[in-house]
Order: structure tokens, then sequence, then C-alpha cells
């Protein structure tokens, strides 16, 4: 099976006029799930990378997989009050609403990894507040980008998918 096909488009969800893209069977077959992180990690530059951070909360999943499969370190961005003190904050834009993300200070080169990239805000708002957390950001790469919502590049290019809508 393609992991396009694998997919599944729930509509209305989790508001009325958005198209929920479901990756919980990509994540339950063993081979897709290789696939998928293979393809996320394809052309990364992994000597340039030291942490991957995943953003909550199917970035989590990715995110940690990718950082194991690759002996990289991995920092979760949670969103607000769910890491104990000191973190830094930073507030964004969703499609349905409005959310606080928020991380740990810390240092090294970045890969950013996400499950579904729509406008491209959210993984903005998470490359700023990385940033202003001590981290250089070097990569991003989700497993799902609707390319045509959005124009989002880091470091010169759009960001690593294992599928494009």
């Amino acid at each position: 099976m393609d992991l396009k096909d694998a997919v599944i488009d729930v509509p209305d969800f989790p508001r009325k006029g958005i198209l929920f893209r479901d990756i919980t069977p990509v994540l339950a077959d063993p081979s897709l799930f290789r696939r998928a992180l293979e393809l996320m990690g394809l052309n990364v530059s992994w000597a340039n990378v030291d942490v991957v951070v995943g953003l909550e909360s199917r970035g989590f999943i990715l995110g940690a997989a990718l950082a194991a499969m690759h002996q990289k370190g991995f920092v979760p961005m949670r969103r607000a009050g769910k890491l104990p003190p000191p973190v830094l904050g930073q507030s964004f834009k969703l499609e349905w609403g409005e959310a606080t993300y928020e991380l740990k200070a810390g240092s090294g080169r970045a890969l950013m990894v996400d499950d579904v990239m729509a406008t491209g805000g959210t993984l903005q708002a998470a490359v700023t507040l990385c940033t202003r957390a001590g981290y250089d950001v070097v990569d991003a790469a989700v497993l799902i980008n609707l390319g045509m919502l959005n124009h989002f590049t880091i470091a010169g290019h759009r960001a690593r998918a294992a599928i494009e809508y």
C-alpha cells in the first residue's frame, strides 16, 4: 500500500470546514511507518543535526522515532502548561483558533518535525520559538505537506515531506 493511500481523510474535524488527515493507519503498519520515516529523513544532512524537535503531539511520535534512527537527541515542543518551568513560549494562529507552544532553553542544530503542514504558521512559530530558546534550526521534516496552502521554506528549501498534496 502507498503511504498516501493509507492516510484517511476525515471531513469537518476538528471543526466544520477542516479536512483532517488521519495518519494512524501509517503508524499502525510497521512497514509504512518505517517508509514514512525514511522519506522524511531523506536528504537531511544528519551530520549537521544535533537534536530533533518534535511538535506536540504527533510530531513527538515521528520526531522521537527519527531521532532514535539517526542517534540524535529528542526535544519535545509542548502546548502551554505541559512542561515544567522554566520555559519560553510562542503564540500562533491555527486554522481554527490560537495556541501557544513552549520549549525549554537549549542549544544545538535542530531538525523540526511535525505530522502535517497546512499553512506553515505552526511550523514558523515553532522555528521562531526554537531560535529564541537557543537552537539553530537547520531543517524541517513533515509527514504530510499540504503544499497548495503554504510557501514555507527553511534554509532555502521547502520542508522535507514524505507525502505531498
